[in-house]
């Protein structure tokens, strides 16, 4: 039904947003289910549904959610025909977390941390001690890894715990902050093509009685930035790796379990001025803000001291039907960045949080050009962008 011009818009209640499933199902929660089954020391079972293996292999596909999955049969038919094994044989997916973003992703699964505690909230977050915005994909400007993400990987505990693990990975990664702070601990393996990084992980998979091997693949996500997931450079980056995840399946050694899963789905948005609100552009949520972080489907918005009040007034009558727009504390308390906020991760979430409900983002021409040309986007709770799949094969 059309809304009269005279009513009050309908926002959206903030207790409305589909919160993540922190503590029973979602990327945080994997790792430390693995190695609870694998006794490691100081973990238990998270995701109820997953039977322990004393192989364990976690092939992560950046920006291939549950619902690309689903939506592309003939193009992903080996993927598609493992949407029944999701989730331990539910036929379920997991949840990301929010923001549904690869640095918060990545850490979540490497830390067995919800955001609020490994504390990176986002794309691009605030650090309180500098008054910068901090990338924390490309760890720009430079931070002291171990100073933002004290938290042991779980890998490292795996590892002292005399569990085989490996990541292989492209080399490029190995040095990277991202990958010391969240995905480090035994032994790290550079492979350049797929192939070689799917039969590396087979290999590592059997060297040990207990082993807990990582792969990734990044390409999918990357043309689904540039060109969209409607697009055919997107399908063939589809084609390409459903076929790598038959190749490392195919080559599971005894005892072992396959996990493919991803960091966040992705949806496309319209090259149009109601799709696409440039905030560079746009006086009413200019005002009163000292810093834009996170990314367009997920804004962290950071105050000039004493507006803090008067900006989420203006973001919610602006944005508030499309968006579920939260105070730093409303998001908190609705769970958004998990059950517990560390301290030091407070003042790194925005004054004002801005989650995209509708195929919406909030563009910045001006300082995140690059970011704003994407064709392909995500961050939000919205099924496209959060649920991602845990399929198995085993052997």
């Amino acid at each position: 039904m059309v809304q009269p011009a005279w009513q009050d818009p309908v926002l959206l209640p903030v207790d409305t947003a589909p919160v993540p499933e922190y503590g029973s199902g979602s990327l945080s929660d994997l790792l430390p289910t693995l190695a609870a089954g694998q006794g490691v020391p100081g973990f238990t079972t998270a995701i109820p549904e997953l039977t322990p293996a004393d192989r364990n292999c976690v092939f992560l596909i950046d920006g291939l959610g549950w619902e690309q999955i689903k939506a592309h049969p003939d193009e992903a038919p080996f993927l598609h025909s493992l949407l029944p094994t999701s989730r331990g044989g539910t036929g379920r997916p997991i949840t990301a977390g929010f923001p549904a973003t690869t640095a918060t992703s990545l850490a979540s699964v490497g830390t067995g941390l919800p955001p609020g505690e490994h504390g990176l909230p986002g794309y691009t977050a605030r650090n309180p001690e500098t008054g910068e915005l901090m990338n924390q994909l490309r760890w720009q400007p430079w931070t002291s890894p171990k100073a933002w993400q004290p938290y042991p990987t779980v890998f490292g505990l795996a590892d002292a715990a005399g569990v085989r693990t490996a990541q292989v990975s492209a080399p490029a990664f190995e040095q990277t902050p991202l990958t010391k702070i969240a995905l480090s601990g035994g032994s790290f393996l550079g492979r350049l093509s797929g192939e070689e990084r799917m039969d590396v992980a087979a290999e590592r998979l059997a060297a040990g009685d207990r082993s807990l091997v990582y792969t990734y693949y990044s390409e999918v996500d990357s043309k689904g930035h540039r060109f969209g997931v409607d697009s055919d450079a997107w399908r063939g980056q589809l084609m390409y790796v459903d076929g790598l995840a038959r190749r490392l399946a195919e080559q599971l050694p005894p005892r072992s379990v396959l996990y493919i899963t991803a960091d966040h789905g992705m949806i496309d948005i319209p090259f149009d001025e109601q799709s696409r609100i440039d905030f560079d552009e746009d006086w009413e949520l200019h005002a009163g803000v000292a810093l834009l972080g996170g990314e367009g489907r997920a804004r962290h918005v950071y105050a000039v001291p004493g507006a803090e009040n008067d900006v989420l007034t203006v973001w919610r009558e602006v944005l508030g039907e499309q968006f579920w727009v939260a105070s730093r504390d409303e998001a908190i308390a609705a769970g958004w960045f998990g059950p517990k906020i560390d301290e030091r991760v407070h003042g790194r979430i925005g004054d004002v949080v801005a989650a995209a409900r509708d195929d919406v983002v909030i563009t910045a021409s001006v300082n995140e050009p690059h970011e704003s040309a994407m064709v392909g986007m995500h961050g939000s709770m919205t099924p496209a962008e959060q649920l991602v799949p845990l399929l198995e094969v085993r052997s």
